[in-house]
């Protein structure tokens, strides 16, 4: 099966070659599990991929980080499901999926509770990921050793981000519900000696009545929660409202202090993914930095005017910072044909050229 991910290289090499004349740093690549490992266990193929790069390095850019996506792609002009062998499995036994209270499947990514259950064919899910980004380091070696490729972002959960998906629904829904998170529960529990605490809290009531999240129980299971959370993230990187509600629903439980702290014991960077959300950058940042890792950002929604730069500038390099701290990268997601019109571009090159002022990151 053909890996075709250029349809036309002439008008893709033209754009890239319009990012590098104002002052673009390097590009970042979506590395879609989806896509190379897409119909049967092992077998990945790289032939996109081969020629995507190639069109990068023509195009006068030497520097490319890449995402390790395992998790479904969505975008604009595309929609990249997991791996058909998956969905397959997934068939036979929906609880590889995360699943809610109510029953429903978010099969957007597989749930952390078979990270170490041998349920995908032979292999655990980690695993299965280890292979994976193995089979890219081989193949792509010579990036490596040349430094083309510097930087690698280890997709973690939903949309390659370190935290449980949201519910379907729109609703905070606890996303703990499958049999091997709640296998995992019931024996947190058994520890605690509280048998009772081995079912997960009705979230309707569990963040809003009478304060139950803060209680011994409520205590036990949040802890349990984003302990778990935190877990994963460890399995991965060693191989490769007032009462914080959608926080909580989402495995935060003590902000994001600890996440940082398991980053920096593998000596990774953090990265947050959208900085539009002003409260939760602010947090991010802080904790990272706080923690003696760098961070990085990028962009959630397209943006071509100056005031949305300005406001991406302000969290990238916040003036109010009495260290003069700042993000180490910043990636701008959003490459399309209203960026490239005359007006948006020369508004995206004063962009860069602030990034890249005194202490500035790259773009």
């Amino acid at each position: 099966m053909e890996c075709e991910l250029v349809y036309s290289p002439h008008d893709l090499m033209s754009q890239l070659t319009t990012l590098k004349s104002v002052g673009v740093d390097g590009i970042t690549v979506n590395i879609c599990w989806g896509i190379v490992e897409a119909n049967k266990p092992r077998d990945y193929n790289w032939e996109g991929y081969n020629q995507l790069f190639s069109i990068i390095r023509q195009s006068g850019f030497n520097r490319m980080q890449v995402l390790m996506s395992f998790h479904e792609c969505v975008g604009d002009d595309a929609h990249i499901p997991l791996p058909k062998w998956i969905k397959e499995i997934g068939q036979q036994n929906p609880d590889i999926y995360f699943t809610d209270r109510q029953g429903t499947r978010n099969t957007e990514t597989l749930t952390w509770g078979i990270d170490e259950e041998r349920v995908l064919g032979d292999r655990t899910a980690v695993e299965v990921y280890t292979d994976y980004m193995r089979s890219f380091r081989d193949e792509f070696d010579e990036l490596f050793q040349d430094r083309s490729i510097f930087k690698v972002e280890v997709g973690l959960g939903a949309c390659g981000e370190l935290r449980y998906p949201p519910s379907l629904s729109g609703e905070f829904h606890l996303q703990c519900y499958d049999k091997y998170l709640r296998k995992s529960l019931e024996k947190a529990a058994e520890t605690a000696q509280d048998s009772s605490w081995g079912t997960p809290p009705d979230c309707s009531t569990f963040f809003y009545d009478d304060h139950d999240y803060d209680s011994p129980r409520g205590t036990f299971f949040l802890k349990w929660y984003s302990q778990y959370l935190i877990d994963h993230g460890v399995r991965l990187s060693g191989n490769a409202t007032d009462n914080h509600a959608a926080e909580r629903a989402a495995g935060f439980y003590d902000g994001y202090k600890p996440i940082a702290i398991m980053l920096r014991r593998h000596e990774a960077h953090l990265n947050f993914t959208c900085v539009e959300a002003d409260e939760f950058v602010c947090k991010v940042e802080n904790a990272g930095w706080v923690s003696g890792i760098a961070v990085s950002g990028q962009n959630a929604f397209p943006c071509y005017d100056r005031q949305g730069y300005g406001e991406i500038l302000e969290v990238a390099k916040p003036r109010n910072d009495v260290f003069g701290r700042c993000i180490c990268s910043f990636t701008y997601r959003g490459l399309d044909q209203t960026l490239l019109e005359q007006h948006n571009l020369r508004e995206f090159e004063l962009f860069v050229k602030k990034m890249h002022g005194t202490q500035s990151p790259s773009v």
